[in-house]
């Protein structure tokens, strides 16, 4: 058991890639902390984990409340202890043209993907310090990596997103602190059910690049797996991931080929 007594929080844990990343720890014998604003949806996670073997404590967030973000680190170490790992992965997307998005919607999103990360991460390093080290996980995406129509708040949430974290993989490393950005590419779940359109309402459909996706679940062993090979980064994906190849080595053809990609 890759993780056995090891105490892991994840954030975002009541659906999608944070669900199944719940799953899959709990399988690896680590107790799980399961963080999102959907207690209905978390007590479901945790009854399955239960179910499971595992250990898990729900620990409800409104990541868009800095004050209760700041002070949610108190409670998860008092829970258990300690916290071994923390998985940032809390996070929502959008299907909107840049001209026809309000800066409150932009700033919105980065509060959600990018600046709710930070502050549990500030809350928590000096714990980890403390303690002689700890693991950092940062769920990104591939648009982290190059930017794709109608996301471009998000887009630039997870530009953001892998510039902070790799800066404190770099400045921390030799105080165990170990962090592993993931950057997801296609990967099945309903995060554009949930994307929000230019009017601030669910999309309410799935993307047809999405509906054929990675299973979830296999996304979420290759996540956990490079968590604990404590890896910088881990692209997931299926052949997507091509267009990182292409943007970074052929930037000529990422520009003619990215126009033509659906983005929905």
């Amino acid at each position: 058991m890759k993780f056995k007594d090891k105490v892991v929080w994840i954030t975002g844990a009541s659906s999608g890639i944070g669900e199944a990343l719940a799953y899959e720890f709990t399988c690896e014998g680590a107790r799980t902390i399961l963080s999102s604003n959907e207690p209905e949806e978390l007590a479901g996670v945790k009854k399955r984990c239960e179910e499971m073997g595992g250990e898990s404590y729900v620990l409800l967030l409104d990541v868009l409340d800095a004050p209760s973000l700041e002070k949610a680190p108190k409670t998860a170490i008092e829970k258990y202890g300690r916290i071994d790992i923390l998985i940032n992965n809390v996070g929502i997307s959008h299907r909107s043209l840049v001209h026809e998005t309000d800066v409150a919607f932009d700033r919105k999103i980065m509060e959600i993907d990018f600046f709710s990360y930070i502050i549990l991460t500030k809350s928590i390093l000096p714990h980890m310090l403390e303690r002689g080290g700890g693991q950092i996980a940062a769920t990104s995406s591939l648009t982290g990596l190059f930017g794709f129509p109608l996301r471009s708040a998000y887009a630039a949430a997870k530009h953001a997103v892998k510039g902070y974290f790799e800066t404190i993989g770099i400045e921390l490393r030799d105080q165990n602190i170990f962090v592993t950005i993931a950057y997801p590419g296609r990967i099945r779940t309903n995060i554009s059910l949930h994307a929000l359109t230019k009017d601030g309402k669910p999309q309410g459909k799935m993307d047809q690049g999405l509906a054929g996706g990675m299973p979830v679940e296999k996304c979420a062993r290759i996540y956990l797996n490079a968590i604990y090979r404590k890896k910088r980064q881990v692209l997931i994906g299926r052949k997507e991931l091509l267009m990182a190849y292409i943007r970074r080595f052929f930037p000529w053809l990422f520009w003619r080929m990215v126009g033509r990609v659906s983005p929905v």
